[in-house]
């Protein structure tokens, strides 16, 4: 099978598609796709996580990209897929190489990209590797092993964790958070966040080890993985909950009732916090299914609103080119101004930590007045495996065809990414992933919550 970008790099099941022979292939591709970057002298970066073979996976495709002649600064331990981001911008290398895969399941693994400008590589460049792949059968590696080129000085060892570490001490008030009082509790999901946070703030951490196997879990911070956090907070009284996913870019929010916030309020008291607390400018752009309320907020501070097909390469491309305040998706992936075109969940963690410090409010008084001033709304995603990619496009344009779904008339249909029906009081959307073999169907009603009605419509109608 072709090796192939999806929303966020390319992932596949170790052992199966992801295997030594074609992580070597797609590093020798990308070494040939940008030999030529004006930044290539200075070298790249390359990270890992902590599944199952990351660091043999990193040292594999190191030694493709040393023995093509580039210099390679490697992590000497496993870190976050921000940290490489970091990396990459402030060393003003070429690229950054990230092996992870985020938030799927245990048997995956991941090839991510980072670019100069530490954002993730647009679907240009990726393009461009992806004929690189499919102009060559046969690739010359080199010779040289991993150690002999650490030795040459080809590959070289960097200290990235103590590197974000620092990062965060300088651009969050941590003494404004640890004099605060407030009491924070943290579930790293046994991925690569784990120990980043606990120097710098008073912190309770969970599932802080690494664990290949995620504990039988992936390491997604959706709800439905996170009952241990929620009960952890009802029973230690905490004012916050923070988790993030399997190579931490991804975040989670807890109020101090146990009570999952969804990516939607999380997206928005950052938004309203960097505005009227911080006096930070600049436009909004939002993944294609995230909530109207963004737009709300964004019409009521007069601020620009960008709205961009699903995978935050699409949100970094236009954080680089354009004055953003924030980008972020539906999944808990957001973006900072101040930080990085990119998603960060431990940065992310620690703004709201701050937040609560600034305010002196509880989390869910603050969300409580995001819903007085700006009215309910009520969202809710659910996956549906399905057998074949071709079921999962014939489902989509079905989708285009519905007049009505639970007894709402379709007023409009937006087909950026997927399909989107529209309604008076909300809309549904149906979309591959770009990651899973899933079929994702999101919906959105505003005043009144009538999420399950049109869930359960849409599977009698797609016979799920």
């Amino acid at each position: 099978m072709a090796i192939k970008f999806g929303t966020d790099g390319w992932r596949a099941v170790i052992a199966d598609e992801y295997t030594f022979d074609n992580l070597r292939k797609i590093s020798k591709a990308t070494a040939i796709a940008f030999e030529n970057h004006a930044k290539i002298k200075n070298g790249i970066v390359i990270g890992y996580d902590t599944r199952f073979l990351s660091k043999e996976f990193a040292e594999c495709s190191a030694e493709v990209f040393a023995n093509h002649g580039i210099k390679v600064f490697i992590t000497d331990t496993f870190v976050t897929t921000p940290t490489v981001s970091l990396l990459s911008r402030d060393n003003n290398l070429a690229y950054g190489v990230m092996i992870t895969s985020s938030h799927n399941p245990a048997e995956y693994n991941g090839f991510k990209l980072k670019d100069e400008f530490g954002g993730s590589m647009g679907p240009v460049n990726l393009v461009v590797i992806e004929k690189v792949l499919d102009e060559n059968k046969d690739f010359d590696y080199g010779t040289k092993t991993f150690d002999e080129l650490l030795k040459d000085g080809k590959i070289e060892y960097t200290k990235g964790r103590d590197y974000y570490i620092n990062t965060l001490k300088n651009k969050i008030d941590t003494e404004k958070i640890k004099g605060s009082g407030v009491k924070i509790i943290y579930d790293a999901m046994y991925g690569s966040g784990q120990g980043m946070m606990d120097g710098l703030i008073n912190i309770k951490a969970l599932r802080s080890e690494v664990n290949p196997s995620f504990g039988g879990s992936s390491p997604e911070p959706v709800a439905k993985n996170l009952s241990l956090i929620s009960s952890e907070i009802k029973e230690g009284n905490y004012d916050i909950g923070i988790v993030t996913d399997g190579d931490a870019d991804r975040i989670a929010i807890f109020d101090e009732h146990g009570e999952f916030v969804d990516a939607q309020k999380t997206f928005a008291l950052l938004l309203t916090y960097m505005i009227n607390e911080k006096k930070m400018t600049g436009g909004v752009v939002r993944g294609f299914s995230s909530s109207e309320l963004i737009k709300k907020i964004c019409d009521e501070y007069g601020i620009k609103l960008y709205t961009v097909p699903i995978g935050f390469k699409y949100i970094s491309e236009l954080m680089i080119k354009e004055d953003i305040l924030i980008g972020a998706e539906e999944s808990g992936g957001i973006g900072l101004k101040h930080h990085l075109p990119e998603r960060d969940g431990i940065f992310n963690g620690m703004m709201f930590c701050e937040m609560l410090a600034v305010k002196k409010k509880k989390l869910s008084d603050l969300i409580s007045d995001i819903e007085n001033e700006y009215g309910k709304f009520y969202y809710k995603r659910i996956d549906q495996h399905l057998s074949s990619n071709e079921l999962k496009s014939e489902l989509i344009e079905k989708a285009k065809g519905l007049k009505e779904v639970a007894g709402l008339k379709v007023i409009s249909i937006d087909t950026l990414d997927g399909c989107k029906l529209l309604f008076d009081n909300g809309w549904l959307l149906v979309r591959a992933s770009g990651t899973e073999p899933l079929l994702r169907i999101y919906t959105e009603t505003f005043g009144e919550n009538k999420t399950d009605d049109i869930l359960n419509d849409i599977k009698n109608k797609f016979k799920l």
